[in-house]
């Protein structure tokens, strides 16, 4: 399925949700109000290739509570996914079976990429 995933509150997702124009067939998830499920995120991570490639570093919550310093696993970078939206790296977008997630300029012109030749 073809999905968006974005926090609402986040206008480098708005940004950057104007930028790639979605097409009808990508259907928009707000992470905050609609949580990632467990499935979903172990569907996100068969995409991704692992749980710490969809793991914010930038978040606050990831430096209020020095995690930092921390030993993190695959099973911790997991488990924080779920337990708060706000340590998934956004956006994410999943399209015809591809994903790009965050922000950086090369992910966000291979998204663009990606949405314009499927036209």
């Amino acid at each position: 399925m073809n999905t968006f995933y974005y926090l609402n509150s986040c206008d480098t997702c708005k940004r950057i949700m104007k930028f790639l124009e979605l097409p009808d067939s990508v259907s928009l998830r707000e992470i905050k109000s609609d949580p990632i499920s467990e499935k979903e995120l172990d569907k996100l991570k068969a995409l991704a290739g692992s749980y710490e490639a969809l793991f914010s570093k930038r978040a606050r919550m990831y430096k209020e509570r020095n995690l930092k310093d921390a030993n993190l696993q695959e099973a911790d970078f997991r488990d924080l996914l779920l337990e708060h939206y706000t340590f998934l790296k956004r956006p994410v977008l999943v399209y015809k079976d591809e994903i790009y997630i965050g922000n950086s300029k090369k992910t966000t012109e291979a998204a663009s990429q990606a949405l314009r030749n499927s036209l």
